[in-house]
């Protein structure tokens, strides 16, 4: 652990059996494992100004809700995850069993239905979170807010606790899990071993919502380019770059990055990592920059994977980022 010396919290250490260390049996493994019982979702659609729109999923565990309790975190998914995620879901188990609401932003196209407009979202994407913060706390004065972020949303959120770009007043703690902090480190590592796999699932959902969207984005990308996009370094190039304003992938990898956003959060945030990530080189682990940070807590670990960091027995898992990220939120949500 280092940094934190703004922040008392004390997090249980991660001790996974043996027969569970193997990172792939924590990505996959626990995404097997996870359930989906318990969480009530309602959706709320709300505009953006762009004339796009965002769908937000409010949960309700048992009688908890943000309607009954007197705080709410917003959690951030992944890389072509959604506010039902199992991890997301889990989230919000482990808040309500600490009487904190929770709701689910979907980024957009993420939510079960492609978006209107002519793009789609990124690593770097912080304007939909601040719009959606800022609607929560005028929404929900009298609450006290917190944001958890995992992999792709994990950049996301603290990029935006960096960019320190109308941060709402009551908002008070924050915790990213799996954060890839430098996108080109990243994108490069998943070309080595198994770290294919992975890629090679997510861009084929990628491709297929840009392909989707050829009569409205045609005109900015080449689609063939798309199509034939085997990479993170090709898609981002072809259609992630154009769509959103990046003059190229390396414009893209540099600015939004949330490595060198670290320095700047003045908000009290914890980091959950592994160094078997698969997602993220051992050396781009931003260790320096959290231990100069007093307002940054982490928790470097060796294994873990990618979002996985479950133990316990297999008929009684226990998701360990999940409960620490809540209840690291909750205690500054509640203390």
């Amino acid at each position: 652990m280092v940094g934190g010396r703004l922040i008392d919290f004390v997090p249980d250490p991660f001790n996974p059996p043996r027969w569970m260390s193997a990172v792939h049996f924590q990505i996959i493994g626990s995404r097997l494992l996870r359930t989906r019982a318990g969480v009530k979702l309602a959706r709320e659609r709300i505009e953006t100004p762009d004339g796009d729109f965002l769908d937000l999923d409010f949960a309700t565990v048992g009688t908890v809700n943000v309607e009954t309790a007197s705080s709410v975190v917003l959690v951030l998914h992944g890389l072509e995850g959604s506010a039902e995620s199992k991890y997301a879901l889990e989230t919000y188990r482990q808040l309500a069993a600490l009487d904190v609401a929770a709701v689910g932003l979907n980024f957009r196209s993420c939510g079960g239905e492609l978006n209107r407009t002519a793009r789609l979202y990124h690593s770097g994407e912080t304007g939909d979170c601040r719009f959606v913060l800022k609607k929560l706390s005028r929404k929900y004065p009298s609450h006290r807010i917190g944001v958890i972020g995992f992999s792709l949303g994990g950049n996301v959120l603290l990029k935006y606790l960096g960019e320190k770009v109308e941060i709402p007043t009551n908002l008070v703690a924050a915790a990213a899990v799996s954060v890839p902090f430098d996108l080109a480190a990243g994108a490069d590592y998943l070309e080595l071993g198994y770290g294919r796999f992975y890629r090679w699932r997510l861009l084929r959902s990628l491709r297929a919502k840009v392909l989707a969207k050829s009569g409205l984005v045609g005109g900015l990308v080449d689609m063939n380019r798309v199509s034939r996009a085997i990479t993170f370094r090709e898609f981002d190039d072809a259609a992630t770059a154009p769509l959103h304003g990046f003059r190229g992938v390396e414009d893209y990898y540099s600015r939004s990055s949330s490595k060198q956003f670290l320095s700047s959060i003045e908000l009290p945030t914890l980091l959950l990592h592994s160094d078997d990530d698969p997602f993220l080189p051992p050396s781009s682990v931003p260790r320096m920059e959290v231990e100069e940070n007093d307002h940054l807590q982490a928790v470097f670990t060796a294994l873990g994977g990618h979002v996985g960091f479950m133990q316990g027995r297999l008929w009684k898992p226990d998701f360990w980022a999940e409960r620490t990220v809540s209840r690291f939120v909750a205690s500054r949500l509640l203390g």
